[in-house]
């Protein structure tokens, strides 16, 4: 794993569009509206964020977004939106995107990203059937359900081509879902032979399965690290950013919201 994080890390430090270094935090305060700290995310991702039975967003993100908040001598709002039209809404609707999104060159040519940790998707199946992929190797041929929208659609799409069919193996059947519960519903139903879900997810989904579901992969599938996106260009609230977490990790804080939901840290 860590050999897998140094791969990453680089990567994402290559990728991401540079960006101009500020000394303050300050720099940051005349892009917040008000002193309010928008965040974009979609509440529906349990642990990342979803609603509690009070109705207020919790999880990963609503933790990093107070706690860099915080550091802006600002207020956290979380705006709940479709997880399609995340990224569409920076600079518009909101200052930035925390919502378990992964760091891609797809993104990046949309918004500049700040990797703030690490994790890869895990293959969830029936727990009673006669098929448990162990690897994204042994989906050829399967129908393999995902949330709309996320980074391993095309990524599948790919595997199939590259590994599948070259192999002469069945292609995969990649089956797009509007939200995560929605893709295990469909598991459940037997409409699909597997799920990729990002692990802690997926961790989640197979205990609220009561027993239903279970965690087949054998690793992580596909690892890259998870960003918080902003307006391309806006490199005075990249770089605020960028410090809140060095503070964090320097006090500890960012270790112990790392260690609270099973992720990998970005070094």
């Amino acid at each position: 794993m860590k050999q897998i994080l140094k791969k990453f890390t680089s990567q994402v430090a290559i990728s991401v569009t540079a960006i101009a270094c500020f000394s303050s935090v300050s720099h940051a305060a005349p892009l917040l509206t008000n002193g309010v700290f928008k965040v974009g995310l979609e509440a529906t991702y349990p642990p990342f964020e979803s609603y509690d039975s009070q109705k207020k967003i919790v999880g990963l993100d609503p933790d990093f977004a107070a706690l860099i908040a915080k550091d802006l001598n600002a207020k956290p709002q979380l705006i709940d939106t479709k997880f399609t039209s995340l990224i569409l809404g920076l600079g518009k609707k909101y200052d930035a995107v925390i919502s378990g999104l992964y760091v891609t060159p797809e993104r990046l040519k949309q918004a500049d990203a700040i990797p703030y940790a690490m994790t890869g998707a895990s293959i969830i199946a029936l727990k009673n059937s006669t098929t448990l992929p162990k690897t994204e190797n042994d989906l050829c041929g399967l129908k393999v359900g995902l949330q709309q929208g996320t980074a391993w659609v095309a990524s599948l799409k790919k595997h199939s081509e590259a590994y599948c069919l070259k192999n002469k193996k069945p292609a995969i059947q990649v089956m797009e879902f509007p939200t995560a519960s929605e893709v295990s519903q469909a598991l459940i139903s037997k409409n699909i032979n597997a799920q990729l879900e990002i692990a802690p997810a997926a961790k989640i989904l197979v205990e609220k399965s009561r027993g239903r579901l279970m965690v087949s992969s054998s690793r992580l599938i596909y690892p890259l690290p998870l960003g918080i996106y902003v307006t391309k260009g806006n490199t005075a609230l990249v770089a605020a950013i960028k410090s809140s977490l060095a503070k964090a990790k320097a006090n500890g804080q960012y270790d112990a919201l790392i260690k609270k939901y099973n992720l990998e840290p970005i070094h």
